[in-house]
């Protein structure tokens, strides 16, 4: 019997308890206990997705279900560990759909049933008929012991998903090239969520089946051919500041990247620089200006990539993989690295976090114009150029987090084994180095 849905179903809750009625006072009291801790639950991620780990409160959480704070301390004694809980309930669904996935006899097979149950699922969530799942983007925001258990099982679960992807045709992949095409995977699953609500909830599955199409087979038309070693090596992505100021944008980064907006504060920032208070407030009149300046700054260098790539010579094919390639080495360079995404959902002002997602889908549009010039000179093949501009600049953003996966990824060809994959399919030929 074929099942519908593979992730699990939290969803009683919308609809009233579930318990027998002739059920004992003792059953009826289990049942209310967890109704209400879903509840707590469902209303925490969403609180989450919208505010960060740290911008959300036990009291906002509480006030969302109609219960006082020590009403939520019943359930979860810190926020911490109700964010916990919220990472694992989505870790679970995760799980839930790889394990569906794998149970279909081929790689192609199994990544287009994984996608196609992922979006189900984010079509049953619009739908009101799933509860909401947290995103991961700020598990780093949580402290020991939490965050540790949390990565053992996400760590666990991008097995699960990696092993998709394990099968006669891919036996030529090392470990290495298996580890970065499970990362590109993930992050371009992960990042569906950010864009699909652009479609009709009916098109979910054509969305999904055309991701499909780009992460197995790429973008590339018949006589395009990969080349690692392009013109952009000689390119300077670095319209930065010069100075202490610029130690301040990098630093900041990487703090709001691990620990989101909140997560960043000037005792951390200034801590990693290894300068005082006094200093930071020297160089910078608030915090929230400085993140404003990374995001500028990661603005700035995702337009000079892309300029530089549409005043190069050569196909439209050449130039959107050359800008790919120059944005992931500038990632794991010492300039890098790019601010992620997903940070822009933390951001306390309303007003900025539609600016910068206004600027993101700008960029987006500006690869995709790319990648429709490749249409038309014939070295991409028909597609959908804003779905395959998601799914790069998805890919390019998680470049940020590839060491967490590939040990050393700095020393390694990532052009070969990580870019390559994105624009040429993740059935493509792998590196040549092997894992150890």
């Amino acid at each position: 019997m074929t099942r519908t849905r593979a992730y699990p179903n939290f969803q009683f809750l919308l609809s009233g308890s579930q318990s027998d009625p002739m059920s004992s006072p003792a059953s009826a009291q289990t049942n209310r206990f967890q109704e209400k801790r879903e509840a707590v639950l469902s209303a925490a991620a969403l609180l989450f997705n919208e505010h960060g780990v740290k911008g959300a409160t036990l009291a906002g959480i509480a006030a969302s279900v109609g219960l006082v704070t020590n009403s939520v301390t019943y359930y979860y004694r810190k926020k911490e560990d109700l964010a916990t809980a919220c990472y694992e309930r989505s870790i679970a669904v995760f799980d839930a759909l790889a394990e569906q996935a794998a149970e279909s006899p081929s790689v192609p097979v199994r990544l287009q049933t994984f996608l196609t149950l992922y979006a189900q699922l984010l079509a049953d969530i619009a739908a009101g008929r799933h509860v909401t799942i947290v995103a991961f983007n700020d598990i780093r925001a949580l402290p020991a012991p939490q965050v540790d258990a949390v990565f053992a099982a996400y760590t666990d679960m991008f097995r699960r998903v990696r092993n998709l992807l394990k099968g006669p045709e891919t036996a030529h992949l090392t470990r290495e090239d298996l580890n970065a095409r499970g990362h590109i995977l993930l992050s371009i699953v992960h990042w569906m969520r950010a864009w699909i609500g652009r479609y009709e909830v009916a098109e979910y599955a054509r969305v999904a089946a055309r991701v499909a199409d780009l992460m197995l087979h790429g973008i590339r038309a018949g006589k395009s051919r990969w080349r690692a070693a392009e013109a952009e090596r000689g390119w300077r992505l670095a319209n930065a500041a010069e100075g202490p100021m610029e130690a301040f944008l990098r630093a900041a980064t990487v703090l709001v990247n691990e620990q989101g907006y909140r997560g960043a504060s000037v005792d951390k920032i200034s801590a990693r620089l290894n300068v005082t208070k006094g200093s930071f407030y020297h160089h910078n009149d608030h915090k929230h200006d400085l993140i404003s300046e990374c995001f500028e700054r990661t603005f700035a260098v995702m337009r000079e990539a892309f300029a530089l790539a549409e005043a190069s010579p050569g196909s439209g094919w050449s130039r959107a993989c050359a800008a790919a390639r120059a944005l992931v080495r500038y990632q794991l360079s010492d300039d890098g690295p790019l601010l992620r995404t997903s940070a822009m959902s933390a951001l306390p002002d309303d007003a900025h976090r539609a600016q910068v997602k206004r600027t993101m889908s700008q960029l987006t549009e500006r690869l995709g114009s790319i990648v429709v010039d490749g249409m038309m000179d014939g070295s991409i093949r028909a597609l959908d150029p804003a779905i395959a501009a998601q799914c790069a600049l998805a890919a390019i953003n998680a470049a940020a987090e590839l060491h967490r996966w590939l040990p050393g990824a700095r020393e390694l060809d990532t052009a070969e084994v990580y870019v390559r994959p994105v624009f040429d399919g993740l059935l493509c030929p792998g590196s040549k180095r092997a894992m150890e």
